[in-house]
């Protein structure tokens, strides 16, 4: 995991496309904190828990000014019906299939279940500054009290 940015390296800016069509990218959010999760799959127990555990908390993050974005390779179709039928009120992105976000900070790589080897989605946060800089990195994160955690630092940051 050592392609992971280090506190204070600049968050790449890739565009990634949103479920309504359009796309967004970290410097729409500079003047803000933002949050950007990495979760494997919609509708999974482990994603479905950590993105209902950050929608618990969407007002938390907006009194201390910080923007959530969830993201996985997800289609925008499946990101839609994941928010319809889980109610999330945090958005969500689609990254691409190759040369996208994930890839530029290392969080898509291989990954072991059941024996098998594979490539996936490797459960990530980044916490960004005001300036697109990343201020705190969580690498391999546990879906338990995670978004408390994440809200914790940001409110301090």
């Amino acid at each position: 995991m050592s392609d992971f940015p280090q506190t204070g390296d600049t968050m790449p800016d890739v565009a990634m496309e949103t479920p309504d069509g359009g796309t967004v990218k970290p410097s729409d959010f500079r003047g803000r904190k933002l949050v950007v999760f990495f979760y494997p799959k919609d509708n999974t127990p482990g994603c479905t828990t950590e993105a209902k555990d950050f929608t618990a908390l969407v007002a938390d993050f907006e009194k201390a000014g910080v923007a959530l974005l969830g993201v996985s390779k997800d289609s925008p179709q499946k990101h839609r019906k994941f928010i319809a039928k889980h109610e999330l009120k945090v958005p969500l992105a689609t990254d691409a299939e190759s040369g996208g976000l994930s890839d530029a900070l290392g969080v898509w790589g291989e990954k072991t279940m059941y024996g098998k080897t594979f490539m996936g989605m490797i459960r990530s946060t980044y916490l960004i500054d005001g300036e697109g800089r990343v201020a705190r990195v969580w690498p391999k994160v546990k879906v338990k009290g995670h978004a408390e955690e994440v809200l914790a630092a940001a409110q301090a940051l």
